[in-house]
């Protein structure tokens, strides 16, 4: 609207209010003509570049692209889209090396998921530096860096050299548009341009994740599923295996990596917990050993007297149990990692049979004499010579595992001593992985 008021004696004009003004960019807007690109990007571009919005293909949706440093520029998107103002939008960039440019204190998880998500369907939010726009972030202070998968898109972020402020390209509470015929019946006449890069193909919006602080969180469900972005989490740690024969001293090892700020996890512990908890492990192993089933439970030393004299029985045993274990290693992992977690060790006697090596950055077997390992198991176990020696011998021998693993240590003096080789020995696996 308009209101007079005076300029002088006897004179009179006009002055344009906010409302005003908003109302005449409206009519500019329902009066331009919408531009079609395809191959030759240099117009759409050029209209970026000047402050104007453009339609972009991604790998799930269209978005509506604007330069994501200009506020002005950005104002028009919710202005076409009649987008609430406290509503945040996320920014497209061409690659991971643009994360440092426009976000704070960008954890190493951050560019792990990058590489194995960028170019796709993952939205990741990090703290704002002051160059994006406050109109981007919605009076927050994180922002979201996508990296969509078009080859059209990408290469229009790489001619302007510009983060695009791209929410979806429909009217807000209007069906996310997937071909630029769609685009076209909502906005035409009412943006600059845009790029017609064929249907796409997933529909779906992406992922939406947040790791500006920890534990990460998923903000919204989208393309991605957040148990595949936790493994991928997973991948990026580094996992150190220990492994060796019963009695050796993996606990002490493990105890040590504890030390060093690493989620441990004992796979005997987690087994033990299994047998008691989980029904579905009893229900199998009853059903292969119901000698060792009672009262609905499994009994332990009933199972190992069965199996530790049976190598086929044993074979069977492990090939119940490992499946279990390693579900269940994987989810705390993913827990761990989502926490932000950088570093894990497994301690399994049988890390390498079960697969759980796969995990593994390094694989440090742990041995010890066999008179140590027999007090050690017998001290701990409560069991007779006999019953020590029986459970050593239905185990794989040194050689085995110096054969598979990638580092050996020694356990046959103090305790305190293998505590001090085994955190010395550590770091220096840890900083070679890190």
């Amino acid at each position: 609207m308009k209101q007079a008021f005076p300029l002088g004696e006897g004179v009179t004009g006009l002055a344009v209010t906010d409302e005003g003004r908003c109302a005449t960019a409206r009519l500019k807007r329902r009066n331009m003509k919408t531009e079609i690109f395809t191959n030759d990007l240099t117009g759409a571009a050029e209209i970026l570049k000047n402050g104007g919005l453009v339609a972009v293909p991604t790998e799930t949706v269209y978005g509506l692209a604007a330069n994501g440093l200009d506020a002005d520029a950005v104002e028009k998107i919710y202005e076409v889209k009649g987008r609430p103002s406290y509503k945040p939008l996320s920014l497209m960039v061409h690659g991971a090396e643009e994360m440092e440019r426009y976000c704070l204190s960008v954890p190493p998880q951050a560019k792990t998921l990058a590489a194995r998500f960028w170019p796709g369907p993952l939205t990741i939010v990090l703290k704002a530096r002051e160059e994006v726009p406050p109109v981007v972030l919605a009076g927050g202070d994180t922002v979201g860096l996508r990296c969509p998968d078009h080859p059209l898109t990408l290469r229009l972020l790489e001619l302007t050299g510009l983060p695009f402020a791209a929410p979806s390209a429909n009217p807000s509470g209007e069906e996310s548009p997937k071909t630029a015929d769609k685009v076209m019946a909502y906005f035409d006449g009412k943006i600059e341009g845009v790029i017609d890069g064929g249907a796409c193909g997933i529909g779906r919006e992406s992922t939406l994740i947040s790791m500006a602080e920890t534990p990460y969180r998923i903000l919204r469900r989208g393309a991605l599923g957040e148990e595949e972005i936790a493994d991928a989490l997973v991948d990026g740690m580094t996992i150190i295996g220990i492994t060796g024969p019963s009695g050796s001293g993996k606990t002490t090892a493990l105890e040590a990596l504890r030390e060093l700020g690493a989620l441990t996890l004992d796979c005997d512990a987690i087994y033990h917990e299994l047998l008691a908890n989980d029904r579905e492990l009893t229900a199998a192993l009853g059903a292969r050993f119901p000698a060792a089933l009672r009262d609905g439970k499994i009994d332990r030393k009933a199972l190992a007297a069965l199996v530790f004299s049976d190598s086929g029985a044993l074979e069977e045993l492990n090939a119940i149990t490992h499946r279990f274990i390693k579900a269940e290693v994987q989810r705390r992992l993913r827990a761990w990692a989502m926490a932000g977690g950088a570093l894990a060790a497994l301690d399994a006697i049988e890390l390498i049979s079960s697969g759980l090596d796969e995990h593994c950055d390094a694989v440090v077997g742990v041995l010890a004499s066999r008179a140590s390992r027999l007090e050690r198991i017998m001290r701990r176990d409560g069991i007779s010579a006999e019953r020590a020696a029986e459970r050593i011998d239905a185990q794989k021998g040194d050689d085995y595992f110096k054969e598979k693993c990638d580092h050996i240590l020694y356990n046959n003096g103090d305790v305190n001593q293998f505590s001090d080789l085994c955190k010395k020995s550590f770091s220096e696996v840890v900083k070679s992985h890190g």
